[in-house]
């Protein structure tokens, strides 16, 4: 692993973003990782666009910002693909994960960068499917585990079994495992 990998989320308010980057920091800490978790937004109202941002490490991380040039990007809302510029700063082989039912080669190619590995899950369907509503932070992080290995799918299981109560963690669990299968590149 790089000695410190670094995840911008892209979401709109109220989606799970920084939600989603805490919960992979902490099953990094279950991994005997380095972590820092913290999301970006000021005052923005239900449905903005936030970011948060994830470093993962297996030194201690002496940086303190936001994560100006991410190896991971992901997008749990697909239109802030045109709304946010998304894929600035991102390193040149970066992984760029998205919310999308859509093939992920056509996203590439609509995108114009052809270094970066893009991934798309359907993270919306599998969410309202498994749990009755889009909520999709859960589902992105099936997809991270599956794109990155940055953690495994046990850990992530970990912490959302002590952040939710045990009948939504077994849901969640199946929408991690389900967008973990589902999760696809180019």
């Amino acid at each position: 692993m790089k000695k410190v990998i670094e995840v911008r989320w892209h979401g709109r308010g109220g989606q799970g973003a920084w939600t989603a980057s805490e919960l992979l920091a902490r099953a990094a800490v279950y991994e005997g990782k380095y972590i820092q978790s913290f999301p970006e937004f000021g005052p923005e109202r239900m449905g903005a666009p936030v970011s948060a941002f994830t470093r993962i490490s297996t030194e201690p991380i002496r940086i303190h910002c936001a994560v100006y040039n991410p190896d991971v990007v992901v997008v749990l809302d697909p239109t802030l693909l045109k709304a946010v510029p998304v894929t600035d700063g991102m390193s040149e082989n970066g992984r760029l994960i998205i919310n999308s039912k859509e093939n992920p080669a056509e996203v590439k190619k609509e995108l114009g960068n052809s270094k970066i590995e893009v991934w798309t899950v359907p993270a919306t369907e599998i969410a309202i499917k498994i749990l009755g509503a889009p909520i999709t932070s859960t589902a992105m992080l099936g997809a991270v585990a599956r794109a990155t290995n940055l953690v495994s799918l046990e850990s992530i299981k970990k912490v959302v079994g002590e952040r939710f109560r045990a009948d939504i963690a077994e849901k969640n669990f199946a929408v991690i495992e389900q967008a973990y299968k589902e999760a696809r590149y180019a």
